[in-house]
């Protein structure tokens, strides 16, 4: 599994295009995985044949881990390439010790057994224990005393030792079936298991009934199924997952300060449908979005220093001579945030493009780590929800997001009179430590004055 974004530690694995036995090709995409940014498509980097596929579609895995198993070069003998999985099992344990965090050390000669696999005998989980010769057939049953040896401290991943703890589980006795005697949170739940149920500390009398000890007493199985008829509990991971982490950084990290601003956006509107039907710009997407980005991009012109990020290490204000321009997307995966690089060259006709390549590509779930990565300032449109306002939340490493409210028509005072027209409320949230008050403030009426007389938009271009 590569690293195919920034500082991203595992992948969930959406769906696979090849099968064993499927021949492949350098560059050839195999198959496609949802990281905590984007789902992203992987190509294989050689020719061959599909030898084998490490992970089910739906589990996730970490950064450096193999996933599939290609066999490169002339064709092996069918008994050879029977051979092979079974040596390649047997030398891993002995091969490298186990690294419980961080990437890792991949080699060829290493099979993962999916996450979400079940625990079973020593033959199928690829552990140490031996199995006598006399029965090759039968499973062998798992070893009565721990695999650590004595004084040693037992081998398990961080989140494992977390869930042993909070089980009241001692981790040195727990039989660990992982590779190279690593202790699984199967392993941590088997050994729970047996404490609540006496039956399951006795060794099976034969192999079929190894099963029945892990089974829930009948109320404990009642308790459950009245749980999931009321409830549901939904995994965080992927997009959602690093939204909720970048909320969390930004809301406790930057000090936001937000401001509003409700204004008449009437002859906005009539602008929008005057370059509708401009020849021009035939085939080009115009709408309210498109001409509130333009006035956003003129308005950081006139106000360059909101356009800046805060280095915490560094203890600097950064100011950045481009427009990065996010858009705050709504996903079947969650909110994402791509942004249009060098928003502030383009032409408004090469702004709408723009616009709709970024919402097309995120709705189809194909935006890519890069198209969300180093953004400058973003709007959030909540107005397509019918909501009026909100107070948006800084993407992280960003000074300033524009929340843009729903555009309905309403009583206006316009010259001197009471009329129906077109208004709308803005929202700016800002990092008070590098903007204060007047530069904020300066910052949303220049965008409100641009949007109430769109003729400034040529003016103060």
């Amino acid at each position: 599994m590569p690293d195919v974004g920034e500082g991203l530690t595992e992948a969930e694995i959406l769906k696979w295009f090849v099968q064993p036995g499927d021949t492949v090709t350098d560059g050839q995409v195999v198959c496609e995985v949802e990281t905590a940014k984007a789902a992203v498509e992987l190509p294989i980097p050689f020719d061959g044949v599909v030898h084998a596929l490490l992970f089910e579609e739906g589990t996730t895995v970490d950064v450096g881990q193999v996933i599939i198993s290609v066999q490169t070069g002339e064709a092996e003998a069918p008994a050879a390439a029977a051979a092979a999985p079974a040596a390649e099992a047997e030398a891993a344990p002995e091969a490298r010790q186990p690294v419980l965090v961080g990437y890792g050390v991949s080699t060829a000669s290493t099979k993962r057994r999916p996450r979400k696999a079940v625990a079973g005998t020593a033959a199928q989980n690829g552990s140490a224990a031996p199995v006598a010769p006399a029965a090759p057939a039968a499973p062998a049953p798992l070893p009565a005393v721990p695999a650590q040896p004595s004084g040693e401290r037992p081998l398990a991943k961080p989140p494992v030792r977390k869930l042993a703890k909070d089980l009241g589980i001692d981790l040195a006795s727990v039989v660990p079936t992982g590779d190279g005697g690593v202790v699984t949170r199967e392993d941590v739940h088997a050994a729970a298991a047996a404490a609540i149920t006496p039956q399951a500390a006795a060794p099976a009398a034969a192999p079929a009934a190894a099963p029945a000890p892990v089974a829930a007493p009948v109320a404990v199985v009642a308790a459950a199924a009245d749980a999931s008829a009321r409830e549901t509990r939904i995994p965080v991971k992927g997009v959602r997952k690093v939204t909720a982490q970048a909320m969390v950084q930004s809301a406790f990290t930057a000090p936001h300060v937000t401001e509003f601003v409700t204004l008449d956006v009437t002859r906005t509107m009539k602008l929008v449908q005057e370059l509708k039907d401009d020849p021009d710009l035939a085939g080009l997407r115009i709408n309210p979005l498109l001409l509130i980005a333009k006035a956003v991009l003129v308005a950081i012109r006139r106000n360059p220093d909101v356009n800046a990020s805060w280095d915490e290490a560094a203890q600097e204000i950064v100011l950045k001579h481009y427009v990065n321009l996010g858009i705050a997307a709504a996903t079947p995966r969650g909110l994402i945030v791509p942004n249009i690089k060098d928003a502030h060259a383009k032409t408004l006709g090469e702004l709408s493009e723009s616009l709709s390549s970024l919402v097309a590509t995120a709705r189809d779930g194909k935006t890519s780590p890069a198209d969300m990565q180093n953004g400058t300032i973003t709007i959030t449109n909540v107005g397509v929800f019918g909501v009026d306002t909100g107070t948006p939340i800084l993407n992280p490493g960003e000074s300033a997001i524009l929340a843009v409210g729903a555009i309905k028509l309403q009583p206006w005072v316009h010259k001197g009179k009471v009329k129906p027209r077109q208004v709308t409320t803005l929202a700016l949230s800002f990092d008070h430590r590098l903007i204060d008050g007047e530069l904020g403030s300066r910052f949303l009426a220049d965008i409100a004055a641009v949007l109430e007389h769109p003729r400034r938009l040529v003016t103060w271009a």
